[in-house]
């Protein structure tokens, strides 16, 4: 069996709030204009992922009735 190398597995979640952030900073230092409001659009889908993945692995969702 292949040993791991002490190397952990990251979440997509946590790889989407870890990119969303670098890219916050990138977006920050960029003048406005068409490239910053594309990569705005990204990060807020990104957003939006990570909080319908939170949603649905919630132990309070309820199912419908």
């Amino acid at each position: 069996m292949a040993k791991r190398h002490g190397l952990k597995q990251l979440t997509l979640v946590d790889r989407l709030t870890a990119w969303a952030g670098e890219v916050r900073e990138q977006a920050a230092t960029m003048a406005p204009g068409p490239e910053q409001d594309a990569l705005l659009k990204k990060i807020a889908q990104a957003d939006q992922a990570t909080e319908l993945y939170n949603w649905i692995n919630s132990p309070e969702r309820q199912p419908p009735k």
